[in-house]
């Protein structure tokens, strides 16, 4: 069966819907939840999460908010870190580790470390027992995804796009599904792009898709309490569940 990521913004709109919206995705079909970590400059997401970082800082979203929610929902859910490295390098990325491990958090996707900067931190997160996902872009040579995955663990972030999440865009990822396969038996799951209408064909030859913009539109819409916003979001994750293993 294909897997399910469904990324949500902690503390957006408060740290209590995060909680309930975390369990109810998990009753609806969701496999594993990225946590995104507020930052003021999330390079690699579009206007809809950069709103949704900026709204949850300035509601005062603090790290420790992060790691309470992480502690009520990682014991139910497989719960994985999503973050920049500034705020992981500010507090430092054992601290962070640390927590992970105390929360039952088990790994962490930091998408604007580089793989060569990744490789200093290898045996923290190995003598942790935690994953750090590796990321493989449609640009990447046949040469360097076989770097960039040889210690992959969890599953392998393909990118489907060079650009930023929600834009929609396609590229022809045969070539690199095939290059991926041939070094490697990490599972892939899809990323960027990947919604109600795009994740059947996106689900094609790999293991699971990412789903952030989607849900994270709808957290935004202000015309719906939170009881709607659960209810629309659940919806939405199983029907895309249901989309990609049919």
């Amino acid at each position: 069966m294909k897997q399910l990521v469904a990324y949500i913004t902690t503390g957006y709109p408060d740290i209590s819907f995060t909680e309930d919206l975390a369990l109810s995705l998990k009753d609806a079909g969701v496999d594993t939840l990225e946590l995104g970590i507020p930052f003021s400059d999330p390079v690699a997401d579009g206007p809809v999460i950069e709103e949704a970082n900026l709204k949850s800082l300035q509601k005062g979203f603090k790290i420790s908010d992060l790691i309470e929610v992480s502690k009520v929902i990682a014991k139910e859910i497989d719960t994985l870190w999503m973050g920049y490295m500034n705020p992981f390098y500010h507090r430092g990325l054992d601290y962070f580790i640390n927590e992970a491990k105390r929360s039952g958090v088990n790994g962490f996707i930091i998408p604007d470390l580089p793989h060569e900067e990744s490789l200093k931190y290898k045996n923290l997160f190995l003598d942790a027992k935690l994953s750090l996902i590796s990321f493989v872009a449609p640009t990447d040579s046949k040469e360097r995804i076989k770097l960039i995955v040889k210690n992959s663990s969890k599953f392998i972030y393909l990118v489907a796009y060079a650009g930023i999440t929600g834009s929609g865009m396609d590229e022809d990822l045969s070539r690199v599904i095939k290059d991926i396969r041939d070094v490697s038996s990490t599972p892939i799951y899809i990323g960027f792009g990947v919604n109600e209408k795009t994740a059947k064909s996106k689900a094609k030859n790999v293991d699971g898709v990412i789903v952030g913009s989607a849900f994270v539109k709808i957290l935004s819409d202000e015309s719906i309490d939170y009881t709607q916003k659960i209810s629309k979001i659940s919806q939405l994750a199983h029907e895309i569940k249901e989309k990609i293993n049919s």
